[in-house]
Parts: structure tokens; C-alpha cells; sequence
């Protein structure tokens, strides 16, 4: 652009040679206005892409006029800057500009030069001045290919199943154009997929074994080199940009076979070698590469045996308890993640795995301990007999388990698979004997598990616990005491034994004893046997009562102890009637005071006894009077001092009788009218006589 405004310049500079002469002073002629001329470019940048845009090499010539500087403008002449002199324009940068064109012009002009502004055209501008040429500026948007996720891609090839990639997203490109490139692995183009879709639709099962690659390219117009059987080393002429490439696998298709042998059960850490012998691999294994696997039940990848020797040789003794999977791999080329540490589930490449064997490395089993017991029970009563309470302790150890209820022997006589259902077993009907109930727990298969058999012959890997007995005895009896009641005097320092007891009926039961007990049931001693019995000495034992039981029983029994209390017996046991045993303290019938008596008898006047009485402290639990006459012999038996009181001696006839007073314990033998008291038998004390003279 140039534009020059000079006033008339000719005009003036004639008229001044026409109307001077050498006597004028000289006329100052305005300043001589160029613009010069403008060298560089022209220019092309990338904006956007963080790099300054600098003008280097613009160069300036010829320039002249009493004001300058240098113009950017956009295509329409809009003026966007005014960089004063070169080194500010050289300091502009044209990155952060957006894409297009611009250019770069130089103004001389004078004072009147009116519009030179930012944001006017230059088309506007008045007043002297003059523009340059121009030099042009590109600004291009840098290409970006991107970037590809998704894959990378294994297929097998040639199997006549469709191979597409899918899941592919594109992110992060920028470029006037865009496509997406299939190469192999060298760069060679073989395929210009336009969209995700179109290559989303490829299908590379047709391509044979081998390895491509997924590129997307954005870039300017005018790339070279952008077509099928080139290569992407060789674009040229226009901006480009690849993105990362995706791979895609074509193998060929490969096949583990069939693992068969196992499931295993190991016991480990028992020092006994754990290998699994009858492994084998069936089927038509395809694969160039080849190993066996032992993983956890994740899938994390334990060992790496690789081939049947090796992993027969693998001892999976000291492995610790757990599970572990045997696998076979056949694969072609690499494969990633086939290392220790590793995971099968994270395996890339071409491979095939076979099925897996199970190995289930256990504790030895460990039945634990049984409770409760042991049992006796009375059968044939009809009543039920469970073992309610009996109970497994410790830590039992075992998948499988069981209760055994065997004979005395070991035959199996019932196999109640759990506590409630051993607690359901009835032994009532059973009949008299002995049985035993075990606790296994096992793993795997077990042989000789079965009713009938023998708990001795059991073979696999078990365990049994202890055994509880249970006694399958007949009701017990303890037939009748005979002998007693008995009374002793305590304290007297004479032996007080129960010589005369004997055992009638037909006792039954395993185990017996004697029970002494105070009248409330409560245990004073257990003699074992009737000599026991006999020896016992009650004299030392106080006034009071006890009472002699017989005990016949089956098994254990509780509560048969000293201190305890025969109404809270439990047990198959039979208790015999109770014999009374009383200890007292020796009668005292103290002194019978009043008297002597002298009646006249026969007179009609009635003659009693009414001021006798009784001091001391008479003791005995019975008590009477007795009137007996000189010699003895027993005429009356007043039961207290009222009824001794009434009697009246008038009409009893001329002669002597004696009054005395008794205290007795238990039976008293000889007590009788016509008896004499000097033959009285039992525990008793006569106190002095009363005189009473009949006249």
C-alpha cells in the first residue's frame, strides 16, 4: 500500500523559481516522505503450541519522512498493533494469536497524519504520509494427533470369527483434518480407516499372523505421502501430527488341552512329601510355548513348573495351609505376566490355559474333645434317654464330620451326623450294655465310615476324639431294711451299733452303700457295707435322730457325698425304706416329794394322794406313774400327776403300795399292770418311792 499526499509539491517548488530572485532568502521546502521498502518473510507459524512467534530478519530500506513506524494489520486492513521501530516488532508474538493471516507494513508521515490508531483501517488514514510493501504473516494451529486409548488388541486370526477393535476413544486432537492409519509394524500404511467407525468396521481376521498398529493423524492441507503402501516416516510438505499407537495381536489360535487327575488333599507341614503324581494332559495341545501354573484361588501366579517333571517334582508340603490351582498354558510370542507375583487374570498376548486341578493343602484334622458324660441310663422304661448335654471342645479341625456311636469293640452302631442329631438318639431301647459315642472330623474320602463297620478300621485322613460311655443298665433296686427302730442313750460312753440290720428282696444295681442322714435327708455318712454299718458307733454322736437308707445305683451318681442331701440324688439309682435310729439323752425322773400316806381303808372317805409333786429336772421323751406294792408288782399306771391324784386308795384293802415316778425313751418293755417293775427293759429311770399305808 502507498499513499502519498505532498500539498502541490511541483506547484509550489515552480512558483518558487519564477518568483525569487537573488536577492530572496531561501524558501524551507517540506521533508522529502518515503516509506521504504520492507525485506522478510513472508512467515508461518503455529500458534497455540507454547512456542514464541518472533519476525527475524525483517529488514528496512530506504525510509524517510519526520515520523515512522510499523503497522500490523488483518486482511482487511484493520490496524491491530503499531510496534514503534524493528526491535519492537521483533518482540512481538504472534503465539497467543489466533489462527490466520496478517501483515506487517511501515508508515512515514508527517504531523497532520490523522486515523493512525489501533483499531482503524488504513484505508482511513489523512494527512502526509506513505506506506510500504507488505510483508505477510501465516498463523497456522498447530496439529495434534492426540491420544488413542483402549486395546491393545489380541485376536486369532484366521478362525473365521470377526476380529474389531471396539472401545477406542480419541482425545486431545487438533487439526484442520483428521484420519486414523493401520500400519504394520514397520509404518507401512495398509489402511486409511476415515472416522472410528470406518475403523471400528475393519475386521482383521482376513490379515494373517502377524502385528499392525491403530495411529490417528491430524494435519494441515497439502501432506505428502498420506496414502496406502506409503510409510508414516515419509510425510512431508504440511503440518502433521501422530497420535500414540494401539497394537493389534493376529495370532494364530492356540490350545491348552485338558488337566486331568485330582482334585488333591494334602496334609501339609506333616514332613510327609505332597506331590501330585497322576497329573497328565489330554487333548491336542497348540502352542509354540508351553508351562505349567500354580496359582492361589485369585489367580496370583505361585510357581511356574514347566513341564510335567517339574511339577511332579513340587512339594506342596511346606506350602501352609490353603488352596492352590494347577493350570497348563500354551502360548505364541510374548506374553506379559506370566512371571512370579504375577496374576493370571492379567495375561496379555496369544495363549490358551487349560482347565485347573484343585489342591486343598489342610491341617492335619483334629477331632477335638468331647464333654460331658458319662451316661447312665436305666432302659427298658420307657423313658427317653438323649445325652442332652454332652458338647465338643478345643478347635476341631476338619471339612467332613461326624459322631460315631460304636459298641464296646469299636463296631459302628449309628453314624448321627451332627449335635442335634446325636441329641435325638433314644439309647432306651437299646438294651442293657455299653456303647460309646466318638467326635471325627476328616478330609477327603474316608473308607470303613459305614454301620457295621469298625471304628479301628477306618483308613483316609481323620481324626477321632476321645469317647464318652454311656451305660445301658436295668432298673436298680434296693430291696427293704429290716431291723430297728432304734434308741440309744448319747453320751453314755456304751457303744451304740445297729447289729440286728439286715437287706431283704432282691437288690439290683452295679454299685451300692449305706446312707446315714439326719431326719431332714441331709448325708452323715456313707457306710459301704453292712460290716461298715455295724461298726458305726452312735454314741458319740449327740441326741438327735438319723436315719439308715440302703442305695443301690448305675454309672455315676451326684450328690452322694457327705454334706449333700439325699432329695437332690440324680442318677439311675433306688433308694430302700429308712430305718430310725434315735440318740437321747439319758431319762432322769428326778424325786417324788409329799408323803408317806397313811389311809384308813374301807371308812368310805375317799383317800388321795393330793400334794405330791415332782422336783429336779426330769428328762425322758415318756413319762407315767407306777403303783406297785411292796414287792414290785405293777397295780396301776397313773399317766400323770391329775390322774395320779384321782386315784382312790379307800377301797383298795389293808396293805402297803409304793408310788414312783418314770421317765423312758423309745420302747420300754415290762410296763404292764401284773408286770413287775424290777423287769422293766428298754431306756428308762425310776424315781424314789411314795409310801401309802392302807390301814
Amino acid at each position: 500500500m502507498k499513499k502519498i499526499v505532498k500539498f502541490g509539491l511541483a506547484v509550489l517548488m515552480a512558483g518558487a523559481f519564477v518568483a525569487c530572485d537573488e536577492n530572496d532568502e531561501p524558501e524551507v521546502l517540506p521533508t522529502e516522505i518515503s516509506a521504504g521498502t520492507l525485506s522478510g518473510g513472508p512467515y508461518t507459524f503455529l500458534v497455540g503450541d507454547g512456542i514464541k512467534d518472533n519476525l527475524s530478519g525483517v529488514g528496512l530500506t530506504g525510509n524517510s519522512g519526520d515520523n515512522s513506524s510499523f503497522i500490523l494489520t488483518n486482511a482487511s486492513n484493520e490496524i491491530l498493533g503499531l510496534p514503534a521501530d524493528l526491535v519492537a516488532l521483533q518482540e512481538e508474538n504472534f503465539d497467543g494469536a489466533p489462527p490466520g493471516i496478517c501483515y506487517v507494513w511501515h508508515v512515514s508521515y508527517n504531523d497532520d497524519l490523522e486515523g493512525l490508531s489501533t483499531g482503524n483501517s488504513t484505508d482511513d488514514l489523512s494527512g502526509t504520509f506513505e506506506i510500504s510493501n507488505r510483508l505477510t504473516i501465516n498463523r497456522n494451529l498447530a496439529a495434534v494427533g492426540g491420544t488413542l486409548t483402549g486395546g491393545p488388541f489380541t485376536f486369532d486370526a484366521g478362525d473365521g470369527i470377526v476380529d474389531n477393535v471396539s472401545g477406542i476413544a480419541l482425545t486431545g486432537n487438533v487439526g484442520d483434518n483428521s484420519i486414523f492409519l493401520v500400519t504394520d509394524a514397520a509404518g507401512t500404511i495398509l489402511g486409511l480407516p476415515p472416522t472410528l467407525t470406518a475403523l471400528e468396521g475393519v475386521d482383521f481376521d482376513g490379515a494373517g499372523e502377524g502385528v499392525c498398529l491403530i495411529w490417528h493423524l491430524s494435519y494441515q492441507n497439502d501432506l505428502q505421502g498420506l496414502a496406502e503402501g506409503a510409510s508414516v516416516n515419509d510425510f512431508s510438505g504440511a503440518e502433521f501430527s501422530l497420535s500414540n499407537s494401539i497394537i493389534v495381536n493376529r495370532n494364530i489360535d492356540v490350545e491348552a488341552g485338558t488337566l486331568t487327575g485330582g482334585p488333591y488333599t494334602f496334609i501339609v507341614g506333616d514332613g510327609e512329601i505332597d506331590n501330585v503324581s497322576n497329573v497328565s494332559i489330554t487333548g491336542a495341545p497348540v502352542g509354540t510355548n508351553k508351562s505349567f501354573i500354580v496359582t492361589d484361588e485369585d489367580g496370583s501366579i505361585l510357581g511356574l513348573p514347566g513341564d510335567l517333571e517339574a511339577l511332579k517334582g513340587v512339594n506342596f508340603d511346606g506350602a501352609g495351609e490353603g488352596v492352590c490351582l494347577i493350570w497348563y498354558i500354551r502360548y505364541e510370542g510374548e506374553i506379559t505376566g506370566l512371571a512370579m507375583g504375577m496374576n493370571t487374570n492379567n495375561l496379555k498376548g496369544n495363549f490358551d490355559l487349560s482347565n485347573a486341578i484343585t489342591i486343598n493343602r489342610i491341617p492335619a484334622p483334629d477331632a477335638g474333645t468331647l464333654e460331658g458324660g458319662p451316661y447312665t441310663f436305666v432302659v427298658g422304661n420307657d423313658i427317653a434317654d438323649n445325652v442332652a448335654n454332652i458338647s465338643i471342645s478345643g478347635n476341631p479341625v476338619g471339612t467332613n464330620k461326624t459322631f460315631i456311636v460304636t459298641d464296646g469293640n469299636g463296631e459302628i452302631l449309628g453314624l448321627p451326623g451332627d449335635l442335634d442329631a446325636l441329641k435325638g438318639v433314644n439309647f432306651d431301647g437299646a438294651g442293657v450294655g455299653v456303647c460309646l459315642i466318638w467326635y471325627l472330623r476328616y478330609e477327603g474320602e474316608i473308607t470303613g465310615l459305614e454301620v457295621g463297620g469298625n471304628a479301628n478300621n477306618l483308613e483316609g485322613t481323620f481324626d477321632l476324639s476321645n469317647s464318652v460311655t454311656i451305660n445301658r443298665v436295668a432298673a436298680a433296686n434296693a430291696g427293704t431294711l429290716e431291723g430297728g427302730p432304734y434308741t440309744f442313750v448319747a453320751g453314755d460312753g456304751t457303744a451304740d451299733t445297729v447289729s440286728n440290720v439286715s437287706i431283704a428282696g432282691s437288690p439290683a444295681g452295679a454299685n451300692k452303700s449305706f446312707i446315714v442322714t439326719d431326719a431332714a435327708g441331709n448325708i452323715l455318712g456313707l457306710p459301704g457295707d453292712l460290716d461298715a454299718l455295724k461298726g458305726v458307733n452312735f454314741d458319740g454322736a449327740g441326741v438327735g435322730e438319723c436315719l439308715i437308707w440302703y442305695i443301690r445305683y448305675e454309672g455315676e451318681i451326684t450328690g452322694l457325698e457327705a454334706g449333700m442331701n439325699t432329695n437332690n440324688l440324680s442318677g439311675s439309682f433306688d433308694l430302700s425304706n429308712s430305718i430310725s435310729v434315735n440318740r437321747v439323752a439319758a431319762p432322769d425322773a428326778g424325786t417324788l416329794t409329799g408323803g408317806p400316806y397313811t389311809f384308813t381303808s374301807g371308812d368310805g372317805v375317799a383317800d388321795n394322794v393330793s400334794n405330791i409333786a415332782i422336783t429336779g429336772t426330769p428328762v425322758g421323751a415318756k413319762k407315767s406313774f407306777i403303783v406297785t406294792d411292796e414287792a414290785g408288782n405293777i397295780l396301776g399306771l397313773p399317766g400323770d400327776l391329775d390322774a395320779l391324784k384321782g386315784v382312790n386308795f379307800d377301797g383298795a384293802g389293808v396293805g402297803v403300795c409304793l408310788i414312783w415316778y418314770i421317765r423312758y425313751e423309745g420302747e420300754l418293755t415290762g410296763l404292764e399292770a401284773g408286770m413287775n417293775a424290777n423287769n422293766l427293759q428298754g431306756i428308762f429311770d425310776l424315781s424314789n418311792s411314795i409310801t401309802v399305808n392302807r390301814q
